[in-house]
């Protein structure tokens, strides 16, 4: 009977530098993937942006802000969750800066990132739910690229198995930071037995997550901020599960992880926008912008001004930009005409008509109309005043000449008059129900 080796037949290796020095400089494995994965992010929101009506180059506006206070806001979240290890007895503040050593929260490189892309899209005058969900899958591909940092410098890895993906860790050396230790032989030293590669984990659930929000964004439309929150639902609720099975440092609250509490906290608080908030997808047209000239409807192509386009037009960037439905954007795209913005005009009445209330105020109602007008028995106003007038006449011609002065102060029968009654009676209505 032969016993299986304890020895794994399979392991992942580590790399036991993880900083080359360039004459005097120092080129770090770390800072590079955190470099590449903000490259891989730019590429991947440029073009969300200009699909949603962007002008080019807007990300590397938004990207001069968001990565120093991303990287600031990482940092800071780092060393207030990890105080110890800079503060602490023994602690050296000074390390606090050393950023290239490792020690980036993504929960504060996530908010600080946010206020330097709420500042760039101020000045662009881009919402910054745009720019948020053009982020949305390009930010986890980063997030996928910066975590091969934390395995050069052999960190954030998991407790001992013996899968045939077990990660070797090296025991890297204090004196020469980003160097393995050597033994008398000058071999690099390893931690004993394997380990789960937590950062591997997590680098291709990111990968899930961003091809989860790219099929999702493209399937459902989503607007207003909502691919983002998919995006931070899909990484926290892997950060969670994979967080459990860390093994360094870390503070503690009722006998978990820090960050497990907050991928929960974070978590809940995006299914509740994701489920709150509601809207199309937004497109964006910019201002001040010259419209593109398009040929005409017959395809006469000698109708249209080339002399702009041979000249090569210089890139006017826009005031600002309006949001606009799909369907008006797509218009944009085929006539090069900015739609129409509504004015208060539109929607609000004019100086000289009144609104519909004070309409209806002043418009008679049925029975002060029928109280006005004549009825089938009664002659106008006007044919009374004839009649009356040839009647005086006549009169006048048997007593004597009347004039008109006389005629104008004719007196008017009252309701209660017996003509009057009798008229009424006629049609039916008495005064008195006419009031009623």
């Amino acid at each position: 009977m032969t016993l299986a080796p304890m020895t794994p037949l399979a392991a992942l290796p580590s790399p036991s530098t993880a900083v080359w020095q360039l004459g005097p400089v120092p080129l770090r494995a770390y800072a590079l993937c955190i470099i590449a994965g903000i490259v891989v992010a730019c590429v991947v929101t440029e073009r969300r942006l200009r699909q949603r009506g962007v002008a080019p180059g807007a990300v590397l506006d938004i990207a001069v802000w968001a990565v120093p206070t991303g990287i600031i806001g990482a940092r800071i979240y780092h060393v207030i969750t990890s105080p110890e290890k800079y503060f602490g007895d023994g602690g050296q503040p000074l390390k606090a800066f050393a950023i290239w050593e490792g020690g980036l929260g993504i929960w504060g490189a996530v908010a600080g990132g946010a206020i330097g892309a709420w500042i760039a899209a101020r000045q662009l005058g881009i919402p910054l739910t745009v720019v948020a969900d053009a982020l949305a899958p390009g930010l986890p591909l980063a997030q996928a690229v910066g975590r091969f940092g934390n395995w050069f410098n052999n960190e954030l890895y998991g407790g001992r198995t013996t899968l045939p993906w077990g990660l070797e860790v090296h025991v890297m050396d204090p004196d020469h930071p980003g160097h393995a230790l050597r033994d008398e032989s000058g071999n690099p030293v390893l931690q004993p037995g394997l380990y789960h590669p937590t950062f591997l984990y997590e680098a291709l659930w990111n990968v899930g997550v961003a091809v989860l929000v790219f099929v999702l964004d493209r399937k459902l439309r989503l607007g207003r901020g909502r691919a983002f929150a998919l995006y931070v639902m899909g990484y926290t609720a892997g950060r969670f599960w994979i967080e459990l099975m860390r093994t360094d440092e870390a503070n503690r609250i009722l006998g978990l992880r820090l960050n497990v509490w907050t991928a929960g906290l974070v978590f809940l608080g995006a299914l509740i926008y994701f489920l709150r908030v509601r809207g199309p997808r937004g497109y964006l047209v910019p201002i001040g912008v010259p419209a593109t000239p398009v040929p005409p409807a017959g395809g006469d192509v000698s109708q249209v001004d080339l002399s702009t386009r041979e000249a090569g037009p210089a890139t006017v960037a826009p005031e600002g930009y309006r949001v606009v439905s799909e369907e008006q954007f797509r218009t944009y795209q085929e006539t090069g005409e900015v739609p129409a913005e509504p004015t208060p005009a539109d929607t609000e009445p004019t100086a000289t008509e009144p609104p519909a209330t004070e309409r209806r105020e002043t418009e008679p109602t049925a029975t002060e109309r029928r109280e006005t007008e004549p009825t089938a028995t009664e002659p106008p106003v006007t044919e009374r005043r004839d009649t009356g007038s040839r009647d005086t006449g006549a009169g006048a011609g048997r007593s004597g000449a009347v004039g008109p002065a006389e005629v104008e102060e004719e007196p008017v029968e009252h309701a209660d008059a017996p003509g009057s009654a009798d008229r009424a009676g006629a049609t039916g209505t008495r005064p008195a129900d006419r009031d009623s």
